[in-house]
């Protein structure tokens, strides 16, 4: 039988509705599209309704073989695919009986399953032999609506199939792809046991021989009924469907049933059916431990923004006031890693959004640009050109196409924010990215509004000329790095509402005092935090996996603790991020090694650029130790600058720091900095290949560094 697709309706709602074109200015003709049943007796009758028909059908003692969903139909005895839920994929079963869903009131069937390969649930006696479009045809069924219903399947034998598809592949041009499958066997769900091969056009064609399916895979035999239905059966011999009750949790099926009395008790058919295919899934309570570790988790968005309500304020002034009068602005908002300046911005641009729905606000376009995410800084042209006009263009069409639409008038032009993230990233090398971002807004038509994010406060003036960058007018806002108790209260406010109570204050302070005194950083007091949740989720009493022993044996120090996050949580979490291998490296490293990490890192922070030469880096080096109090005894062989007089070896003095370009290769052999063609040259760009934090954290206490002043 040819695989049909229900065109009008693929979803879970019983009723499709399509509206006609309309005919007048004061009438709308409508068609409404619904399930109907067809019974043995159905004729058009033309000029009654579906209650009326009903009614007779009932009076003349007619019974449903059948639906109908506008040119679709389906009738007792197909074979059928129903849309799953989630990554399922697709259900096919066989129409067994119509009948009307008492419980959710609408139009349903009684499915019988096949099951796919993965759905066998004895790993240890699945077959191996199975082909790659196989099903299994399985004494198991359930209720379901008619509206699950996705379309017509196509059951045959393997044989046919390679008849019609030789390669043993369907074109995907086909009709029938994705809709055919081969059953050969059926699969006993109780006992995982499978019947011999059978030929599928002799045991199956139409809704008459599902009794004698189930037998035959209860048995696990081959299929003998097709002699005993060559007769007839009797007069008064009556074949059911298979009866599911609807409220209770299992399923059962029993053979036909005659008038003349029940059969034996050993033709009746008890097996333990799939687990019922329902399309509601059940809801899943999450512990304590993990909601608090999924509030805890950074890409979390929380409620409220504390400790941010004044720079929220004054991004949303400035934004507010250059959308309502149709100008042009460029605000720059920097400040350390970790100190909410992305999400604050996009917070207001949410409370924006709000303002423009409820007609508070006129309409504007927001664009988001991060230079992480972009490989060539011009592709932000492109990124701005499509979220203006929805078309898209290379960068130099693109660029071309953004001169013109700033430089002229547009009295319909439409308010565009751009949020330039990671503006440390799309710095090139004449700085045209950047200066074109802050020109734009200060052209008198542009109404182009752009929001600026760096980690340092005077990028502009060390990426463009003091000419250029005097003239852009930027507006600054500066976040400044988070206080302990700034970072109290945004855990706090992240752990409210988490039931049982699991986290300590005085954890949450320690936490808080210990990431403030490195870098203020809110992310990495999140991911502390929430390390220690997963430690004491891993120490609560009865978890699988802590082991049955003392306190003192586990390391805990108090056993009415467990399951909690204290103090001592903390120290371990803290523990775990300082002693990962990239640190227990680091602080291994020569000394040498050491300074130029140091310095690279000081570096970094002077310009805000992520990237910068090695000769730049040996100038920090030597400042720093120009400076030092009490520099080191063996400094002046590692920078001979430093030196009373030049070194001279033979008749060449020695100009350059030989141990720190040794020191440099072999940071980039270890993969923690990558230096430009593994060149040692002063003109060579340098830049770390790890995150800056790890060697903060690693080398914040190095005392050797310290006394050169060199403290990070």
């Amino acid at each position: 039988m040819p695989a049909q697709t229900i065109s009008p309706n693929n979803t879970h709602s019983t009723r499709g509705r399509k509206r006609a074109r309309e005919g007048s200015e004061d009438t709308i003709e409508s068609e409404e599209l619904e399930w109907e049943w067809i019974y043995s007796t159905d004729q058009s009758e033309h000029g009654e309704d579906e209650g009326d028909r009903k009614r007779r059908k009932v009076a003349t003692g007619s019974k449903i073989i059948g639906a109908r969903y506008g040119d679709f139909e389906c009738h007792v005895g197909d074979t059928v695919m129903l849309k799953a839920d989630g990554s399922n994929g697709t259900w096919v079963a066989i129409i067994c009986e119509f009948r009307e869903d008492v419980d959710n009131e609408g139009m349903a069937a009684n499915f019988m399953w096949f099951l796919t390969e993965k759905e066998v649930p004895n790993k240890e006696r699945k077959r191996k032999d199975f082909y790659w479009n196989e099903l299994y045809i399985s004494p198991s069924w359930d209720v379901n609506p008619l509206a699950s219903i996705d379309g017509k399947a196509n059951i045959m034998s393997l044989d046919a199939f390679l008849s019609s598809y030789p390669s043993g592949k369907i074109p995907r041009n086909s009709p029938d792809f994705g809709k055919t499958f081969v059953c050969r066997r059926g699969c006993n769900t109780r006992s995982t046991t499978y019947t011999d091969e059978f030929v599928w056009e002799e045991v199956y064609q139409n809704g008459e021989d599902v009794p004698a399916l189930i037998e035959m895979v209860e048995k696990g035999t081959k299929p003998t009924r097709r002699k005993a239905r060559a007769q007839s059966p009797p007069d008064g011999d009556t074949y059911l469907p298979p009866q599911t009750p609807t409220k209770t949790g299992r399923n059962s099926a029993t053979t036909p049933k005659s008038k003349r009395g029940p059969r034996s008790a050993s033709k009746k058919l008890e097996f333990t059916p799939l687990a019922t295919r329902k399309l509601s899934p059940s809801q899943v309570q999450a512990s304590p431990f993990q909601i608090a570790r999924s509030r805890l988790h950074v890409a979390a968005v929380p409620s409220s923004l504390p400790c941010r309500e004044g720079e929220f304020s004054l991004v949303y002034s400035h934004l507010e006031a250059a959308i309502t009068e149709g100008t042009g602005n460029c605000i720059y908002i920097s400040g350390t890693p970790g100190t909410g300046k992305t999400a604050t911005v996009r917070e207001v641009i949410s409370r924006l959004e709000e303002a423009v729905g409820s007609d508070e606000l006129d309409d504007f376009i927001f664009v988001e640009i991060n230079g992480m995410k972009i490989t060539d800084p011009h592709q932000a042209y492109s990124l701005l050109w499509e979220a203006l006009k929805g078309d898209r263009a290379s960068p130099a069409q693109a660029l071309d196409l953004l001169e013109r639409e700033f430089n002229n008038p547009s009295p319909r032009r439409i308010p565009c924010v751009v949020l330039m993230d990671e503006l440390d990233q799309l710095v090139t090398k004449n700085q045209a990215v950047m200066y074109n971002f802050f020109n734009w807004p200060t052209l008198r038509h542009s109404r182009l509004i752009v929001l600026a994010v760096a980690n340092t406060m005077d990028l502009p003036e060390r990426t463009l000329s003091n000419k250029i960058s005097s003239r852009l007018g930027l507006t600054r806002i500066t976040f400044p790095g988070y206080n302990h108790e700034q970072l109290m209260k945004i855990i706090q406010s992240r752990l409210e509402g988490v039931p049982g109570n699991i986290v300590d204050a005085d954890a949450v302070q320690f936490a808080s005092r210990k990431v403030a005194a490195v870098s203020g950083d809110a992310r990495r007091a999140l991911d502390i935090c929430r390390r220690a949740v997963e430690l004491a989720e891993g120490d609560a009493p009865g978890d699988p996996m802590t082991p049955s022993k003392r306190a003192q044996d586990n390391g805990v120090p108090d056993q009415s603790r467990r399951g909690r996050v204290t103090i001592s949580t903390i120290k371990r979490a803290i523990n775990e991020a300082t002693t990962n291998p990239i640190q227990q490296h680091l602080r291994g490293l020569p000394l040498t090694s050491k300074m130029l990490m140091a310095a690279l890192i000081l570096r970094i922070r002077r310009s805000g650029l992520a990237e910068t030469t090695l000769g730049e880096t040996l100038d920090e080096l030597q400042r720093a130790a120009t400076f030092s109090a009490r520099p080191p005894p063996g400094m002046a062989q590692i920078l001979p600058g430093l030196a009373k007089g030049t070194q001279v070896v033979g008749r060449r003095s020695v100009g350059r720091p030989m141990y720190i370009h040794t020191a440099a290769l072999e940071l980039v052999a270890a993969g923690l900095v990558n230096l430009e063609a593994h060149r040692a040259d002063r003109s060579s760009r340098l830049r770390l290949a790890i995150a800056d934090d790890e060697v903060k954290m690693a080398l914040r206490d190095d005392a050797d560094l310290k006394a050169m002043g060199l403290t990070i």
